[in-house]
């Protein structure tokens, strides 16, 4: 029997603008298919599971319908995409709403970059909502374009978009109950908006304090233990598949086996860059890889859906009700989760793994194009590590392929005239974290071991949280080259040989993210890292492993403009003795 769609025909008087009929509806809720159709009227469901009559039928025989996935973690700069073309990046692979925390371009221009990533929303359908960023800067060790105090946080949390306080990345602050982070704490609190946690490796008393302080969720988990303990003790279990960090084969069976409690579990992805969007996907990737490692196919939709939507008090998304806004996937599979169409409020903005909707044209100004601000031509004897000594020992970071986290190597090193230099037969380079946010020019060189590079330089203005130029090479002559590069292009990334630049991709907007589309980006990125492999370097990511290096919230030696930091203490990069 038909079911009508006016019970309340002050509200539902007609029929549908759409219905999708003949559906395996993914009832995340209840955690069940059901079959049936959806109406929709005025982008809203307006009904379920009945049988409806609408101005425009779109038959879902032998496919699935289910909510719109969300991103509960991610950082849009970190795509190099601007927000418009970021959408259109990843709305095909049916992702229809981003919690975004803007901490790297309010690192680089504080409110006006949050205000700016919002209102570049306004030009396209994707739902994005914001935490305002708890840590610009994310320690005192380094040197930011701007600093977000507790009255710049009072006033975010004012905004519509925001939905909570961004990850909380100082826990030793917050462990210690500095005023400062406390203060940011309550002003989310008496929002009543979330707050977002980042602890690595933070357990026992340390993160009973932590979760006590107000913290409510972590994305740093890196192994199943470290998983368990923190989802046991209620906080809400961000798992991370990115492009710079992928823990999920790590997480997922340790919680499967435990059988973990998923409802307090989200899948997100922190940072995705272009050639993955590109090529794996957003969202539907994730699923996939979740399923293949175990997962219920419909409880890993829940964790893309609902369970976030929950936690972040999106009560109009996350799940096919009467009521809900119609952000809807339609796909054909529950192992391969291949994305048909993509619905926002009921208009189809995807097709086929093609963005169909309309985006609008955005017009940058001068303050986000032109971001670095050096005074002076950098040269060779800039990145120059005095050591008046005849031997010493030097604190070398570490890097790992496909880990944000490094270590701190110990080499013994011979100076000449005054001056530790590169040795590329054991793979100690220079690295160095140059200022470029007010014109000091102050910077830090020390070694690193693991890049491979037998010449040349590399060089970046995304380093991760103040983004200041790093620069990472076999020779000190390219690195100044790969700097100056970078203050006369506004930033991006270059390769640097023989004194030369070998090519770049220029991030125009605060230095972070191109005004291009994710193609052009996607292969520019290709090219750099096949001249950076001609370097000698064998990492597969080596821009986004040197953006780290300058995180000193992540253990365990790092450097940043100030100096070489171990353990949240600046220490020297070249000492007498056994350390």
């Amino acid at each position: 029997m038909e079911a009508p769609l006016d019970r309340d025909t002050s509200v539902y008087d007609g029929p549908a603008d759409l219905v999708f009929s003949n559906a395996n509806i993914v009832d995340v809720v209840s955690g069940e298919i059901r079959q049936g159709d959806i109406a929709v009227y005025q982008g809203r469901i307006v009904g379920v599971y009945g049988t409806y009559k609408g101005n425009e039928t779109v038959d879902c025989t032998g496919k699935y319908v289910a909510p719109g996935f969300i991103d509960g973690h991610i950082h849009i700069e970190s795509s190099m995409l601007g927000v418009r073309e970021f959408s259109r990046a990843v709305l095909p692979h049916g992702t229809t709403a981003v919690v975004t925390d803007p901490h790297e371009i309010a690192n680089v221009l504080g409110t006006y970059g949050v205000d700016l990533i919002i209102k570049e929303s306004g030009y396209t359908p994707l739902n994005v909502y914001v935490t305002a960023p708890s840590c610009v800067p994310a320690t005192h060790l380094e040197t930011s374009g701007a600093v977000l105090g507790p009255s710049e946080i009072e006033t975010l949390m004012g905004y519509d978009q925001v939905v909570g306080l961004g990850e909380v990345m100082n826990f030793p602050g917050v462990i210690g109950r500095d005023p400062q982070m406390m203060a940011k704490i309550a002003a989310a609190q008496r929002a009543g908006k979330v707050i977002d946690g980042h602890a690595p490796m933070v357990s026992g008393d340390d993160l009973d304090a932590y979760i006590a302080a107000g913290v409510q969720s972590d994305h740093e988990c890196s192994n199943g233990t470290e998983a368990l303990e923190k989802l046991g003790k209620g906080m809400h279990l961000m798992v991370r598949e990115g492009s710079a960090a992928r823990d999920m084969a790590n997480i997922l069976p340790d919680l499967i086996a435990a059988g973990a409690d998923m409802d307090h579990v989200s899948l997100v992805s922190d940072d995705r860059h272009p050639g993955d969007l590109l090529e794996k996907g957003h969202l539907d990737y994730t699923l996939r890889e979740a399923v293949r490692l175990g997962l219920d196919p419909v409880t890993a939709i829940k964790t893309v859906t609902y369970n976030t939507a929950k936690y972040f008090k999106l009560d109009d998304i996350g799940s096919i009700e009467a009521g809900k806004r119609a952000d809807l996937v339609v796909f054909s599979s529950l192992e391969d989760f291949t994305v048909n169409d993509v619905y926002v409020a009921g208009e189809r903005v995807a097709h086929d793994g093609v963005c169909t909707a309309r985006l609008g044209d955005v017009q940058y100004q001068d303050r986000e194009l032109h971001s670095v601000h050096l005074s002076k031509t950098f040269d060779a004897r800039d990145f120059d590590i005095p050591y008046a000594g005849d031997e010493g020992q030097a604190r070398v970071i570490g890097v790992t392929d496909g880990s944000l986290l490094t270590s701190k190597e110990m080499y013994s090193v011979t100076p000449e005239n005054g001056e530790v230099g590169v040795d590329t037969a054991r793979d100690l380079l220079k690295i160095s974290v140059v200022e470029r946010h007010h014109g000091t020019n102050d910077h830090t060189t020390a070694l690193v071991h693991g890049f491979g590079l037998t010449e040349g330089a590399i060089a970046s203005t995304v380093a991760h949280d103040s983004h200041n130029i790093v620069v990472v090479g076999a020779d000190e002559q390219d690195m100044a080259t790969a700097v100056n590069y970078l203050g006369e292009h506004g930033g991006g990334l270059v390769v640097v040989r023989d004194g030369k630049v070998v090519d770049a991709l220029d991030l125009e907007i605060a230095g972070l993210m191109s005004t291009q589309d994710a193609r052009y980006v996607a292969d520019t990125l290709d090219r750099l890292h096949d001249e950076v492999r001609d370097l000698g370097c064998s990492l597969e990511a080596p821009f986004m492993t040197m953006a780290f290096l300058a995180l000193p919230v992540i253990p365990e030696l790092k450097i940043s403009d100030q100096g070489l930091i171990e353990d949240f203490q600046i220490v020297p990069a070249v000492e007498d003795g056994q350390d």
